[in-house]
């Protein structure tokens, strides 16, 4: 059989570049090595934070909000409107929300103020002694990480028929005739199809190995953590603190980002790429990090498989200092690897006709993820 689009990856960016063409009645297979989506698309808070980005990326989040209700209106998929705060710790952080907040205002994109009274009303379990003041954005979502690809997946075997899923199955060779493209899988079967997108984070290095070497790909490891149930701190929605807002790219473009300095007591979590960011989970647990190590593409053996406990503890540590609840009560810890462009876009590279590399989207999967791959799919076939 010949498909009009081969997907390489079942993760959030192949699913969402597979939605889109589905949409236009197209002919698509993804092709997920794994028996199931297992690496950054789901080893994530699961924000949904337009908030945090900047460009063309805020475009592709914004874009994704509205995408992500709507689907939610029609089946569950986890997606959750609680919005998004950001609490300033100090007062250099809240001249970044009152820039930021201005400069979202004008593209039509209004987040409100909180004074530090109106933060711990909202939020009790924030330290009067941390907040001094927050910048909250209503319309963003959040997403159960370990659930929503999964059912989003099964949504689209079930409203199209002309998506198939097929997992446990590896790529191994991928070649174009320049009028079709053959699709070798392990094993030996072939299947064709007019284009073919490669949307497997940093792991495509059997394809293209050349590309692959040269790609200039970063691979970042960020540890995290989850709590145990605790259903009943109140603590909904996409919680980002200051560190977050010393991090983000919508706040490195506001005028004081420039003159911003560390402080002694922060100097540590940011030699470790360290901020803290809280997400309660259905289940009542939270998830707490997180934490920022690199090496380059082809040298992940460099950052190791382990949690380093120590890094654990750094967040721990700062968590207390901005929550009342017992951050140290955890039931879990993971690591995630996330590929990035090391300008921080995504990886586009087409090394034979037909064949398209759409990768490193590194930690903006969730939020702009399904506004690019309309986009992306709008350009490959209109």
């Amino acid at each position: 059989m010949a498909y009009d689009l081969i997907i390489v990856g079942g993760g959030i960016l192949g699913t969402f570049h597979a939605y889109h063409a589905a949409t236009r009645g197209l002919q698509v297979l993804v092709l997920e090595k794994d028996d199931r989506a297992q690496q950054a698309t789901v080893r994530n808070f699961g924000q949904v934070v337009p908030s945090g980005m900047t460009g063309r990326w805020f475009d592709y989040g914004r874009r994704g909000l509205e995408v992500y209700k709507s689907l939610q209106a029609k089946v569950d998929l986890s997606v959750r409107q609680n919005g998004s705060v950001y609490i300033a710790s100090d007062a250099a952080e809240q001249q970044l929300l009152h820039e930021v907040q201005q400069q979202f205002s004008a593209k039509d994109y209004n987040g409100e103020l909180l004074s530090a009274r109106q933060i711990i009303q909202k939020y009790p379990v924030i330290r009067e002694s941390y907040a001094r003041e927050a910048l909250f954005f209503p319309q963003e979502v959040s997403v159960e990480p370990n659930l929503f690809i999964h059912r989003l997946q099964q949504y689209m075997r079930e409203q199209f028929p002309h998506v198939t899923f097929l997992y446990n199955t590896a790529v191994i060779g991928c070649e174009s005739n320049g009028q079709q493209v053959t699709v070798t899988l392990a094993g030996g079967k072939r299947l064709t199809a007019g284009r073919t997108l490669v949307c497997g984070g940093h792991e495509f290095n059997l394809l293209f190995p050349e590309v692959f070497r040269d790609s200039g790909i970063v691979v970042s490891k960020l540890q995290m953590m989850r709590t145990v149930a605790m259903p009943s701190v109140p603590l909904e929605g996409n919680i980002l603190t200051g560190l977050t807002i010393r991090r983000y790219e919508s706040f490195s473009e506001c005028p004081s980002f420039a003159g911003l300095k560390t402080p002694d007591h922060l100097q540590e979590l940011r030699e470790w790429g360290i901020h803290i960011l809280f997400k309660k989970a259905v289940d009542g647990s939270i998830i707490v990090g997180d934490s920022h190590e690199y090496a380059p593409v082809g040298r992940l053996g460099e950052l190791g498989f382990n949690n380093v406990q120590y890094i654990n503890d750094l967040m721990i540590r700062e968590a207390s200092r901005i929550v009342t609840f017992d951050v140290s009560a955890i039931a879990e810890t993971w690591a995630g690897y996330y590929a990035q462009e090391a300008k921080g876009n995504l990886f586009e590279h087409e090394p034979e006709a037909l064949i398209h590399i759409r990768t490193a989207i590194g930690g903006k999967g969730m939020t702009s993820s399904c506004g690019y791959a309309e986009e992306s799919i709008q350009r490959l076939f209109d």
